[in-house]
């Protein structure tokens, strides 16, 4: 079996912290048995890797998220790359093609969809594994995974198995259930009805035979191989594949797993598996009850007096929530900039100023950390020059094949056009001031990426 696991978002749900570069699945709050800041993503890879899952795993993402994703998991981990992002349906008929044509899974395999960032037990992934086979011996197009409620929740979608069914004891035991129908964000009231009807909650995980998809795509005349899919990308529904596959097969069936499970899409939800009620510089006063505030810029932020928020703080912005009102937060984030903290493959950047004066001039000051060993791309810039200001580590410089050692204290000038890259020898920070007209579009021209390849084309000694 191949598991896909899709990455995507908008990043809007946990802003500040989240933007459009580090969507919710890489925020690093949640802590490991190390007792270290982990990322949803981080956590879901390394159960992966316990089950022995890691080498039949593809992640499905967008090219955005591609230096963030590496710089997490590592570079070895295959992506399947969206040239935009078009919703599940897309991302799905694309990750299948690329399984068809680049990998050749056989047509009678099974693949298997996940979000990225379910929060769940390690046996979770036990009921994973168990989709192949009832694939095999149900007859089934489709094989989901449903969770028992635990309450009668509004907030999720609900799997409804057949009536038939209903009174199966040991829910457990049971390898496999047809399904009925589905129903989407129900009332609370009729999410207790649907409890009693052995209803589940949909996690958003399903499997199906390869040749289910390939099927679909040759009836609507869309391509099966993934360049032709690359090219025809743009022109896919952008549409969930619950509402424009799941909801539309005959024949469903769903696993039980009883178990724990919940989607960290709300600052109410992420803070409840958080170990630490504060992340960063500040001080929550005793009076403060089910409060929170994670903090990611130098300024200390107090919190006094106020129970059941949540105080988020970054250098895209500043959140103070009530944590009931968090998951409306989505509807507010229309600020026209964009993001102000990336990671990135060799380290980070993060947003220091961004100023643009009435003659046109555009000035943006930057921080940046190259990690020890790391490298940025040999580039230059088409119509901006930079000022570097190194503030720690020291590390190996080039600027258009000129070597030089650098270090904490050096400054140096680097005009438009100018080929340049630097290496660490120790963790390095340096501020970046980068200067040009705002109305000549910056273009930045990169010509290799790793150190070897500027050693050997670049580097005059």
């Amino acid at each position: 079996m191949k598991l896909v696991l899709l990455s995507g978002g908008s990043g809007k749900r946990l802003w500040p912290l989240s933007n459009d570069a580090r969507s919710k699945q890489f925020l690093k709050v949640l802590e490991n048995d190390e007792h270290e800041l982990v990322s949803m993503v981080q956590r879901v890879w390394g159960q992966i890797v316990a089950n022995g899952l890691a080498e039949s795993s593809f992640i499905a993402t967008s090219k955005s998220q591609i230096e963030i994703m590496q710089s997490q998991i590592g570079m070895e981990i295959p992506l399947i790359i969206e040239p935009e992002r078009r919703d599940t349906f897309a991302a799905i008929a694309l990750a299948t093609t690329y399984l068809y044509s680049h990998v050749g899974v056989g047509l009678d395999e099974v693949v298997c969809v996940l979000p990225v960032d379910p929060f769940v037990e390690n046996h979770f992934f036990n009921v994973v594994k168990r989709l192949e086979d009832v694939l095999d011996h149900s007859n089934a197009e489709l094989a989901l995974i449903g969770v028992k409620p635990t309450y009668p929740s509004s907030k999720y979608g609900y799997i409804i198995p057949l009536e038939s069914q209903h009174n199966i004891g040991d829910l457990e035991r049971t390898d496999y259930l047809e399904v009925s129908h589905f129903l989407e964000k129900p009332t609370e009231e009729t999410a207790k009805r649907l409890i009693t009807q052995n209803a589940f909650w949909n996690c958003g995980v399903f499997a199906y035979k390869l040749s289910y998809i390939i099927d679909l795509l040759e009836s609507r005349g869309l391509p099966i191989q993934y360049e032709g899919m690359i090219q025809k990308y743009q022109t896919l529904p952008k549409i969930s594949f619950d509402y424009e596959v799941v909801e539309k097969a005959t024949r469903i069936a769903v696993v039980p797993y009883d178990g724990y499970w919940k989607d960290l899409g709300t600052w109410n939800t992420l803070t409840e598996e958080m170990q630490h009620r504060q992340i960063g510089r500040g001080i929550i006063s005793d009076d403060c009850e089910n409060t929170h505030l994670i903090n990611e810029i130098d300024i200390p932020v107090s919190v006094v007096g106020l129970s059941n928020i949540v105080v988020a703080a970054s250098p895209d912005g500043i959140l103070v929530t009530d944590k009931s009102a968090s998951p409306r937060i989505k509807d507010f984030i229309n600020f026209n900039q964009g993001p102000m903290y990336e990671e990135r493959q060799w380290g980070w950047i993060r947003i220091l100023d961004d100023q643009t004066y009435d003659d046109g001039r555009c000035v943006i000051t930057k921080r940046i950390g190259i990690g020890e060993g790391k490298n940025i791309s040999y580039r230059m810039h088409s119509n901006r020059e930079e000022v570097w200001t190194i503030v720690k580590g020291e590390g190996e410089f080039i600027q258009n094949g000129n070597f030089m050692r650098v270090k904490a204290g050096n400054v140096l000038h680097l005009p438009m056009k100018t080929l340049h890259s630097i290496r660490a020898l120790s963790d390095l920070e340096i501020i970046v001031v980068q200067s040009g007209v705002e109305h000549e579009r910056n273009q930045l021209i990169e010509l290799y990426q790793t150190w070897g390849e500027m050693a050997e084309h670049c580097i005059k000694m």
